[in-house]
């Protein structure tokens, strides 16, 4: 059984028991989410698509991990004007274990 959920502006295809890292949600390490937000679900029913939200369908999962991703430098430049700008970037993410997909 699998689902697509959508949280942060991306979707992500989860099934039981697998780590799934995305944009930072607020709880804390060893709490529990539930996304309610989910496109498809693929089961022992077969495949429901929603339009554009599986009606009554959740997903729930464990944080294991609140944490930032690697430094990345973003840099700017104009030719010839003298302009140069550096700038970092750090993303913050969540660790999710999809501990369930629960439809209605």
């Amino acid at each position: 059984m699998y689902a697509i959920v959508e949280t942060g502006g991306k979707q992500y295809r989860v099934e039981n028991g697998i780590l799934v890292q995305v944009e930072r949600l607020s709880g804390d390490v060893g709490g529990t989410v539930e996304l309610s937000d989910v496109r498809l679900v693929h089961g022992d029913n077969g495949l429901v698509v929603g339009q554009p939200l599986v009606k009554g369908a959740k997903v729930t999962a464990e944080i294991v991990d609140q944490g930032r991703t690697r430094s990345i430098m973003v840099f700017k430049k104009q030719r010839r004007k003298n302009y140069r700008r550096t700038k970092g970037h750090r993303q913050s993410f969540t660790k999710l274990r999809i501990t369930g997909i629960h439809t209605a």
